[in-house]
């Protein structure tokens, strides 16, 4: 399996390029701002052509090049229905004006082909196998999105895009619209926790982690695995 990524934007966020093998389709996971020539570079570079875009969640920082990368190629885009309105109107995903300068980058509103995602469906995009979980918290409609392991011998472990739910060290902030630390909790013990020790974590921001580093060091999931209130200081993130 073939995953390129790299950060883009303003807001540094993960970009990812999923594909069997070079030289054949791939699946794109969060184009977000100025991420369409990094995504056209890494196509080049690796020979891939885009099925489709998957999107953890709505945010402007996660879905600005969306309309650019699936008019080029002429590919759906994926989105939980409770974030869609993001897409047209990102200014209400965040509460506040995101400003001139940078909307003038920004190509606002939804392709041509949007399809809705749903908590425990299976997608079957480029080759690949996809398991979706709804993970509210960050945005009432935060996903994420589960890659499984490979046959056994193989020694490959499961790949887990986690989008803003879970960081190396932190998880997503819940004080913008439609964020909870209630659900970041809930979604925490439901979608994270149950994960083999193993799991590879590509979270929308920052370095790659797996679940085991996370539950010895993560103060979050520390506490909800302990069954305690997510009550620490301790740095959160995401836009």
């Amino acid at each position: 399996m073939l995953i390129a990524g790299f950060p883009a934007g303003a807001w540094g966020t993960n970009c990812y390029l999923v594909a069997p093998a070079a030289g054949e389709e791939c699946v794109i996971i969060d184009p977000g701002h100025q991420a369409a020539q990094g995504v056209e570079d890494a196509l080049k570079k690796h020979r891939l052509k885009p099925a489709a875009v998957i999107l953890t969640h709505g945010h402007i920082d996660h879905v600005a090049s969306v309309v650019p990368v699936c008019g080029a190629h002429d590919v759906p885009a994926w989105i939980h229905p409770s974030d869609r309105y993001m897409m047209s109107d990102p200014e209400k995903g965040i509460g506040r004006t995101i400003g001139m300068p940078l909307m003038g980058e920004l190509t606002v509103g939804e392709p041509d082909d949007v399809r809705e995602l749903t908590d425990g469906a299976a997608l079957k995009l480029a080759g690949l196998d996809f398991s979706v979980a709804h993970a509210p918290g960050h945005t009432k409609g935060s996903v994420t999105f589960q890659m499984p392991e490979a046959p056994a011998g193989a020694d490959i472990p499961s790949v887990f895009f986690s989008g803003d739910l879970l960081f190396a060290g932190s998880v997503g902030r819940t004080d913008l619209p439609g964020g909870s630390m209630d659900d970041m909790v809930e979604s925490l013990a439901r979608v994270c926790l149950p994960l083999d020790d193993s799991t590879v974590v590509l979270s929308g921001h920052g370095p790659q982690t797996t679940i085991g580093r996370e539950r010895a060091t993560n103060p979050y999931l520390r506490q909800v695995a302990a069954g305690q209130e997510a009550s620490t200081e301790a740095p959160r993130r995401g836009m």
